[in-house]
């Protein structure tokens, strides 16, 4: 049986290296935004829940949040500059290895060496995350996106974004470290996808012209989308690092945020619709290799709070 492979053009191939100085970025800004979040907390004010207006008043008040979230925004325009070069499969997977460099950022502050179990684990980590990659880079392309699959993606992320509101509004009082991260990076999830159909139908839009179209509502529809869900996963990110240690809160991001990312553009986008069925079973397997990776790096690196 024929295998067609698919090879990425030098332009795509630009993305993977885009896609890991971004994620560099990532975790020194996580690491420099949690310092900030947690600087003058008492024990007991780091392990509440959530921050109030007061709380995000004082954070833009904090060098140490200020330089975290420069950086973070650094690492966004890494990421959309290399969705816009390669497929979404290639390129999103590639910021888990920002919890690799945050579990070497806190040994470093821990005044602590790394350890075999946890030397084990960054190689799971890199050696799933480095199949998932190499497999998607020659099965996986860009394929242009019709309006029925945008409105899926939109109504989803509709459906998410009500769901966290009525949540916020009976149970905030309820939630837990680990709902925060959750809902954070199912949030930031749809950020990646959504902001790759955006960059698609901008560039469209720009090879004809700027011709307006009826269906090109949907693209501000989408722009809305992307706003609403970067803004709340943002907030609740913070939230997040009120209430719990930053290596927690990365592993969320750089596992679920990159499943949710890659879930949506193979079954919704159709970025692995040429894909053999060998190339499903690796992404699988590998999925599961960095996220067991993953989970066991950041229940063994140390865990610290700024002083």
């Amino acid at each position: 049986m024929a295998i067609e492979l698919i090879s990425l053009t030098p332009m795509q191939a630009l993305g993977v290296p885009v896609a890991l100085v971004g994620s560099v970025f990532l975790a020194l800004g996580a690491q420099f935004q949690h310092r900030g979040v947690s600087e003058g907390e008492t024990e007991a004010e780091a392990t509440k829940t959530g921050l109030n207006v007061r709380d995000l008043l004082t954070l833009v008040r904090r060098p140490a949040w200020l330089a975290g979230t420069l950086m973070l925004g650094v690492a966004i325009l890494l990421q959309l500059f290399s969705l816009y070069l390669a497929p979404l499969t290639v390129v999103q997977p590639l910021g888990a290895l920002a919890l690799v460099i945050t579990a070497v950022l806190n040994a470093r502050a821990a005044k602590a060496k790394l350890g075999w179990p946890t030397i084990r684990a960054v190689a799971f980590c890199v050696g799933g995350i480095g199949l998932f990659v190499s497999v998607a880079a020659v099965t996986t392309t860009t394929v242009p996106i019709h309006d029925a699959q945008l409105i899926i993606v939109l109504i989803i992320l509709a459906v998410v974004l009500a769901i966290l509101a009525l949540a916020f509004g009976f149970f905030r009082r309820k939630f837990t470290t680990l709902f925060y991260i959750v809902a954070a990076v199912v949030l930031f999830g749809f950020v990646a996808t959504v902001a790759k159909v955006v960059i698609d139908r901008v560039h469209t839009l720009a090879r004809f012209g700027f011709h307006y179209e009826p269906g090109d509502g949907l693209t501000f529809a989408c722009v809305g989308g992307l706003a609403a869900a970067a803004l709340s996963g943002s907030y609740i990110v913070q939230s997040a690092y009120s209430s719990g240690p930053p290596d927690l809160v990365v592993a969320g991001l750089t596992v679920i945020d990159p499943l949710i990312g890659v879930s949506i553009g193979i079954a919704v986008l159709g970025e692995a619709s040429s894909a053999p069925l060998w190339a499903g079973i690796v992404f699988v397997l590998a999925g599961a290799l960095a996220v067991y990776g993953v989970f066991q790096l950041s229940t063994r690196h140390p865990r610290t709070r700024p002083s």
